[in-house]
Order: structure tokens, then C-alpha cells, then sequence
């Protein structure tokens, strides 16, 4: 019986959302002991404990607010910090002699938990934006703010800017930490496939040409087969690229890997890897260069790409001899991808390409300078016959409709 996956969610900020939650709560009871115990001192009482009564109320049924970042809503926030706000203002109203005075405002210390919420659900500037708003409050409040007044602002701001700056960069971590430990499992995933497919499919596939080489006859075309699909499937392996595939049989070109369809990849999907789809066409007489770090390009960008690509190969099968090679090379420019198809074939006789197009043979046009031209690319063919084939495949990172360039 399969085991069940076990999956473990980490979150390092999510301590920081408990902390607030039990300091929300602790600080309203502070808040509640200090008016008590400072009831003489308000002239309007049923100001201060009112109040206090929609803080308490508020606090209370908002506890499941500050349980995460899902749940800290930007209207939830906005409206805490209102509450926070309203009872500073409030205070003047309640105690006539608190513009003289250095005391505490009516919500006192839990007005840090709402510029806190702040910090934690948006980073460092959402939590200036709340403390300065906080300050501004103090300031007004207290008319002719004093030392007092301006030292506790300032430590409210630089405390709230530094935990949403602790928190960005915790969130970056837990983020890098995560694909890391993605890397990781792929890596192993990859090591045990390729583990098992040398111990069985790769022994297999070279025994099948060594002795279809030594039968000779269709047994010999049979080993040759088997022998590029070896050093196509270990170029997988060791890549770690492994895109689904197919095979298509043709009476003239035998059995030949291809890539997945592209109607079989939304149209919508991500960005891709387009080594992914180039790598299946590595063989015995295919050399594959790509660059050591992914090339991302849209889907069908990249697919479009591709097959322009794999059109070029058949035109190397088709037209350039059995015993002609052919070299893949991917180069990721800043502004543009760029992929190369060279053989070491015959060479195209200058004016055949035109006469093709002529005769209705539209495999250049079409097929591959056609393709670029929809993604705002270029499509080079340089050949001089005796000397190979170059076709130099050219998109831009920067979409530009149809304006590329055909040479």
C-alpha cells in the first residue's frame, strides 16, 4: 500500500501573529486598569469608559483578524487604526488637563498593535504609514507636544519600521528556504530515476544495439534506433530536463521523439523552461548546448520557438545526408533568446530557398521564419554550400507584436 504524503507548512511570521493577538488583549486589560484607576481625573468619565467599552467590544470579536495575514484584511486594518486614532483625539475630551500633562491617552499602549498589524500583514512601510499617522494624532492631541510626547512617537515608529523590515526579510527567507528545499527533493527524485532507468532502460536500449549491430540487416537499423534513444534519454537524465514525450512514426526518418503537441499546453500557462523543450531532440547526431540556469519565456512563446526549432532539424534530416550532425545552441541574451541550428551538411545552393518557396515548398517560410515573425523575432539562414547550415533563431524578451525583421 502507497504511503500518504505528508505535507509540513512552515511559516515564520506566523509566532509573530500569535504575539499579536495575546498583546492586543493584554493591553486592552491595561488600558482598562489605568482608566480605573485614574477615574477621578476624568472630568467626562462617560467619554473615557465609553470608549473603552467599543475598544474592549472591538478587540474581542477582532481576535480572529489578527490570527494571520489571510485574515488581516486591509479594511479590517484601516478600521482598527481608526479606533486607535478616535481614542487618542478622545483623550482631550475625557481629561481637560491631558494637553498639560504628560499621561497616557485612553488606548494607551494597545495603539501599537494596530500600527503592529500594519508591520506584519504590509512590511516596513505599511507600519510608516500607520506610526506616522499615530504621531500625528499624539502631536494634536497633546497641543504643545513635550519631550515625553516626541520620545515615546519615535519609538513607536522606528519599533513598527523595524519589525515590518524584519518581517519582508523573514518572508524572503521562508520563500528561498522553500524552493530550496524544492531543489533538494527534485535533485533526489531525479538521482533515484536515473538510478533505476541505468539499471534497467539504458542496459537495456545498448544491449538492443550491440546485437543489432552484430545481426545486421533491419536488426542493424533496429540497434541504431535503440542507440540514439540512449544518449537522448541520458541526456535527460543528466540534465534533469524531463518533458513528457511522444513518438511519431515516418516511413522515410523511422521512429523520431518529439516534444508534446503544443495544443496540449495552455495557452495561459506560466513561464516555462525552453530547455525543457529543446532537450528531447539531443541524440547521437544532435548535440545539445544550453545554458547552465533555466531560460524562461512564456509559453507560447516558447513553444513556438520550439518548433521553429524543430523544423530546422528536419530540414537537416531531410536535406543535409544521414551522415550529417547537427548542433542545438541556446543562448539567453538580456533582450533576446537566442537558438541556433547548424549542420554539417552539404550546404543549401544559393537561390534554392527562393525556388522552393516558388514551388510551393513553404518549410523555411512557414515553418520557421513565419513562427518568428509572429513573436516580433528574426529567422536567419546563412549557408555556403560544402560548408553547412546555419539558422539563427532570434525573440525578444520585450514582446513586439509583428514587427520583426526576416532576412
Amino acid at each position: 500500500m502507497a504511503g500518504r504524503e505528508r505535507v509540513v507548512r512552515m511559516s515564520v511570521e506566523q509566532p509573530m501573529w500569535r504575539a499579536l493577538t495575546a498583546y492586543r488583549v493584554l493591553t486592552t486589560l491595561y488600558a482598562l486598569t489605568l482608566a480605573v484607576m485614574g477615574r477621578a481625573e476624568f472630568e467626562r468619565p462617560v467619554v473615557a469608559f465609553g470608549f473603552l467599552a467599543v475598544m474592549t467590544v472591538w478587540t474581542l470579536l477582532t481576535l480572529p483578524r489578527v490570527a494571520n495575514a489571510a485574515s488581516c484584511t486591509r479594511p479590517f486594518l484601516g478600521a482598527d487604526l481608526v479606533v486607535a486614532l478616535a481614542g487618542i483625539l478622545l483623550t482631550p475630551v475625557a481629561d481637560l488637563d491631558a494637553h498639560r500633562i504628560d499621561g497616557s491617552t485612553l488606548p494607551s499602549i494597545w495603539t501599537a498593535g494596530a500600527v503592529l498589524a500594519f508591520a506584519l500583514k504590509g512590511g516596513w512601510r505599511w507600519a510608516a504609514f500607520a506610526s506616522t499617522l499615530v504621531a500625528v494624532a499624539n502631536i494634536v492631541e497633546r497641543g504643545e507636544p513635550s519631550r515625553d510626547t516626541f520620545h515615546n512617537v519615535l519609538l513607536v515608529w522606528v519599533a513598527s519600521i523595524a519589525i515590518g523590515y524584519v518581517v519582508e526579510v523573514a518572508r524572503a527567507s521562508e520563500r528561498t528556504l522553500a524552493r530550496a528545499l524544492e531543489i533538494e527533493a527534485a535533485t533526489r527524485e531525479r538521482e533515484r530515476l536515473a538510478r533505476d532507468i541505468h539499471d534497467s532502460v539504458l542496459q537495456v536500449l545498448a544491449m538492443v544495439q550491440r546485437r543489432g549491430n552484430a545481426l545486421g540487416g533491419e536488426a542493424a537499423e533496429l540497434g541504431r534506433m535503440a542507440g540514439e534513444q540512449e544518449i537522448a534519454l541520458r541526456t535527460l537524465v543528466s540534465s534533469g530536463l524531463l518533458p513528457a514525450t511522444r513518438v511519431s512514426e515516418d516511413a522515410s526518418l523511422g521512429a523520431v521523439v518529439r516534444t508534446v503537441a503544443p495544443e496540449e499546453m495552455p495557452a495561459d500557462a506560466p513561464d516555462i523552461d525552453l530547455r525543457t523543450l529543446l532537450a528531447p531532440h539531443a541524440g547521437s547526431k544532435v548535440s545539445f548546448a544550453e545554458p547552465g540556469a533555466p531560460v524562461l519565456m512564456p509559453a507560447a512563446e516558447a513553444r513556438e520557438l520550439a518548433a521553429a526549432t524543430g523544423a530546422a532539424l528536419d530540414n537537416v534530416r531531410a536535406h543535409a545526408g544521414e551522415g550529417a550532425h547537427a548542433w542545438i545552441l541556446v543562448e539567453d541574451e538580456p533582450g533576446e533568446v537566442v537558438v541556433t541550428v547548424r549542420d554539417d551538411g552539404p550546404g543549401i545552393p544559393e537561390g534554392r530557398l527562393a525556388q522552393a518557396e516558388g514551388e510551393g515548398r513553404l518549410g523555411v517560410a512557414l515553418s520557421i521564419r513565419g513562427r518568428l515573425r509572429d513573436l516580433g523575432g528574426t529567422a536567419e539562414v546563412i549557408s555556403v554550400p560544402g560548408q553547412g547550415t546555419e539558422v539563427e533563431l532570434k525573440v525578444p524578451k520585450v514582446p513586439r507584436g509583428k514587427a520583426g525583421s526576416i532576412r
